[in-house]
């Protein structure tokens, strides 16, 4: 059973928090690959990820709706070598981040079996709009734009 967060009559339009919420609940909980995510700036955010043994040709980022997607997989270069221990296993991933609107990628390198993803979150514009009152039976209200407050 699902509880549900927005079902007061007072949360209007916030539908897609939800299924943003679920959509992070299912990721994955495997630990692997481990991940910092720092704040860089006030508007900057960094995402890393250990991905040590990994190519840049390894890996893949994408960005799928509101959902920052990085995969892993390693080609099985094992043939013909004999282990007699083996504790590095070539093991695929895949991490998954929703990201809130607005979040932009701004990019991404690998150094030294870092994975490293920038992201910008821009500050929003406060805006004012108001809302002209009609008399019954004048027609629909309409939104006037102020300018935006600094």
């Amino acid at each position: 059973m699902t509880t549900r967060l927005f079902t007061s009559p007072l949360f209007l339009g916030f539908d897609h928090l939800e299924q943003m919420l679920e959509r992070a609940s299912k990721t994955s909980s495997d630990g692997y690959p481990p991940y910092n995510i720092e704040q860089v700036s006030p508007t900057g955010l960094r995402i890393t990820l250990a991905v040590a043994g990994f190519t840049m040709d390894d890996l893949q980022i994408t960005q799928e709706d509101n959902q920052l997607v990085i995969r892993g997989r390693q080609t099985d270069d094992s043939a013909g070598r004999v282990f007699l221990h083996r504790g590095i296993a070539a093991r695929q991933f895949q991490r998954a981040f929703v990201l809130a609107e607005g979040i932009e990628v701004r990019g991404a390198w690998l150094d030294n079996g870092l994975l490293h993803v920038d992201l910008a979150r821009p500050q929003p514009e406060s805006r004012v709009k108001t809302i002209q009152i009609h008399k019954a039976g004048n027609g629909a209200a309409t939104v006037v734009d102020s300018e935006p407050e600094s």
